[in-house]
């Protein structure tokens, strides 16, 4: 058993034969898909969304619009760089290198596909650039770096909504991604991995987003909050924030910063694939076919899945409202950690009842079914416990309030009699007022 154990730790991708070209090519090829597919992205979000608000979406530069993205990337690079006074020079331009760099490093440990051959040569590799035995944990921490590139931007600018932007950012990530670390737990229990290729592997009969759907949903969740997409675009909030953490970039330093968001849209999408959706193993009624899952075909499958959760943030963009953010703080702390929380050790304890107790069905029904009786317990006696919120005491309309009289206009109250003083306070209760109305 611990020898299994072990082997279930390691890779089961073999890049033995990957040379110094092969390497560099796969580099390459990459950064050009990163690259295409986030023009791709835009445009794509500009025509769904305009198609759900009734509108047209871009159709002039090229087939259906298709060039508006690379024309837009090229206005962006011809516009004036300009770069506040009051800025830190240095990070002002590193910060958004640092997200931009660390948006592409993740694609790394992302499996494509399975071991192929490459055309007129007799070299097979797999279809990734590398494995690790913490891939998942690695592409965790270079989303974590990525989002001080956020953060610095905002501190470095020298003004004030920017380091507001960048504040919400940390905090962003800090409620977030311990949320999304303990969705990924019960897929490393089940598969026995945090390597990203024996993690496709351990699913090849089940895909994990079935029998784990509680961390796949906290997942999806966690994923739109770490990538700042509406409803969670705080840090550059257009109606709070001016435009956030960017407000003072310019030309093609706000450039990256808009590559960085829509590339780690990508990333976070094929990572979600590749732990719940059997990464590059074709759905059913494909899978029937003997062929589905060699060659280059799983290339196809796993960029069709992908497409899937990119649409769902689009969708997202399109229906949902920005959310306050005390909303946002209450919603990661008080219900998506505890949630995940509960979750990670449940299954944990059916892990430890498959591998390591000799407890039949019925047993283990009983057992979940107790702790989760125990736990309703605990949270009812949690809320008897809490102190009750001070009732406000109801509005008498009968007695008229001056908006004036602390120096500057308060509105009245739903049924509140307000004594209109056209903005003189009034220097004794029976000065006479200009008009009464009625709050409301």
């Amino acid at each position: 058993m611990k020898s299994l154990v072990l082997l279930a730790e390691n890779p089961t991708a073999d890049f033995s034969q990957d040379n110094g070209w092969v390497i560099a090519l796969k580099a390459v090829l990459l950064f050009v898909i990163a690259v295409v597919a986030t023009l791709l992205m835009i445009w794509a979000e500009r025509r769904v969304v305009g198609r759900m608000q009734s509108r047209p979406g871009p159709n002039r530069n090229g087939p259906f619009g298709l060039l508006q993205s690379l024309a837009d990337g090229v206005k962006l690079a011809l516009k004036e760089d300009i770069i506040p006074a009051a800025a830190d020079k240095i990070v002002f331009i590193i910060a958004p290198a640092i997200s931009a760099i660390a948006c592409f490093t993740s694609f790394a440990v992302i499996p494509f596909g399975p071991t192929v051959k490459i055309p007129f040569t007799d070299i097979r590799t797999p279809l990734q650039l590398t494995d690790l035995n913490v891939a998942v944990l690695f592409i965790l921490a270079v989303a974590g770096i990525g989002v001080y590139g956020i953060v610095l931007a905002g501190w470095s600018s020298g003004s004030t909504y920017p380091l507001l932007g960048g504040l919400r950012s940390s905090a962003q990530v800090i409620s977030y991604e311990i949320a999304m670390g303990l969705s990924l737990v019960s897929v490393f229990l089940y598969s026995g991995s945090m390597s990203t290729s024996a993690i496709v592997d351990a699913q090849r009969d089940i895909w994990w987003a079935l029998p784990l759907l509680p961390s796949f949903i906290i997942y999806v969740i966690a994923m739109v909050g770490e990538t700042n997409r509406a409803p969670f675009d705080l840090p550059e909030a257009e109606g709070e924030l001016v435009g956030g953490f960017h407000t003072e970039y310019s030309s093609l330093k706000f450039a990256l910063f808009f590559l960085a968001e829509y590339v780690n849209m990508v990333t976070v999408s094929m990572l979600a694939t590749t732990l719940f959706l059997g990464g590059w193993r074709a759905p059913w009624p494909l899978s029937l076919w003997d062929g589905a899952n060699s060659g280059y075909w799983p290339v196809l499958w796993f960029l069709g899945k992908t497409c899937v959760f990119l649409f769902v943030f689009i969708w997202l963009r399109g229906t949902l409202p920005r959310l306050r953010y005390d909303q946002f703080m209450r919603f990661g702390w008080k219900i998506l950690i505890p949630t995940a929380l509960l979750w990670t050790m449940a299954v944990a304890v059916v892990r430890a009842m498959d591998q390591f107790g000799d407890i039949d069905r019925r047993d283990r029904v009983m057992i979940l079914v107790g702790a989760v009786v125990v736990l309703a317990l605990i949270w009812f006696a949690i809320e008897m416990l809490r102190p009750k919120p001070v009732e406000e005491e109801p509005v008498d309309p009968e007695i008229p309030v001056d908006p004036f009289a602390g120096g500057f206009p308060v509105p009245a109250m739903p049924g509140q009699k307000l004594v209109r003083t056209n903005g003189s306070p009034a220097s004794n209760p029976e000065t006479p007022a200009l008009e009464e109305v009625r709050g409301g």
